[in-house]
C-alpha cells in the first residue's frame, strides 16, 4: 500500500510537470499564430493599393482571419477534437494567404512596393515560426501522453484529471502548392507563384 501511494505521488508530480510544459508550449503556439493575425490587416491594406487587385482573394483572407481568430482554446481544452477544429480554421487562413501572395506575383507595382516586400518576408518568417512551435508542441504532448498512459500512471491519470491531449496533424493542403486561377484577371499569366510557407 505504501509503495502504491509512493508511486502515485511520483506519478502525479510527473504529470503536473509535463502538463505545465504542454501549457507553456501551447502559449508559444498561440503567440506565433497571433503574430500572423496581427500582420494581416497591414498586408491587406497594402494590397488594396494595387489597381484592380482580385477582390475575392482579399475577402477570402479577411474572412479566414476572422474565423481563425474566433476559434480560441485555452490550455485546459487541448483535446484531439479541439486541436483539429483549431487547426482547420488556421489552415484556411494559411491557404488564403498562400493564394494572396501567389496572386500578388502578377502585379509588378505591388512586388516593387517596399512595404509589401517587408510584410511578405515577415509573414513567411512567421509561418516558419508557427511550424517550429507546432513541432515543439507535438513533442511536448507526446512526452505528456506517453507518461500518463504508461503503467502505473495510467491508473491515476483519469482520477487526477490528466486526460490525453491532441496533436497537430500534417495539413493535407501542404502536400501540394495551391492552384491559382488567373482566368478572371484578363488572361494574365501565373508566373512565379510563391505561396506562403506551409505550416
Amino acid at each position: 500500500m505504501v509503495t502504491l501511494l509512493s508511486q502515485s505521488s511520483c506519478g502525479y508530480n510527473g504529470m503536473v510537470e509535463r502538463d505545465q510544459a504542454v501549457k507553456g508550449q501551447w502559449a508559444n503556439v498561440q503567440s506565433a499564430y497571433q503574430r500572423r493575425a496581427d500582420l494581416i490587416p497591414n498586408l491587406v491594406n497594402t494590397v488594396k493599393g494595387a489597381a484592380n487587385f482580385e477582390k475575392s482573394t482579399l475577402e477570402g483572407v479577411v474572412n479566414a482571419r476572422a474565423k481563425a481568430s474566433s476559434v480560441q482554446l485555452n490550455a485546459d481544452q487541448l483535446t484531439p477534437e479541439n486541436i483539429q477544429r483549431f487547426q482547420e480554421a488556421q489552415s484556411q487562413l494559411s491557404q488564403g494567404l498562400g493564394r494572396l501572395l501567389a496572386v500578388s506575383e502578377n502585379y509588378p507595382e505591388l512586388k516593387a512596393n517596399a512595404n509589401f516586400q517587408e510584410l511578405q518576408a515577415q509573414i513567411e518568417g512567421t509561418e516558419n515560426r508557427i511550424n517550429v512551435e507546432r513541432n515543439k508542441f507535438n513533442s511536448t504532448v507526446n512526452d505528456y501522453n506517453t507518461f500518463t498512459r504508461s503503467f502505473p500512471n495510467n491508473l491515476f491519470a483519469g482520477m487526477f484529471g490528466f486526460p490525453p491531449k491532441g496533436y497537430f496533424e500534417a495539413d493535407a493542403s501542404a502536400k501540394e502548392a495551391p492552384k491559382v486561377d488567373f482566368g478572371d484577371m484578363g488572361g494574365a499569366s501565373s508566373g512565379g507563384n510563391t505561396p506562403a510557407g506551409s505550416k
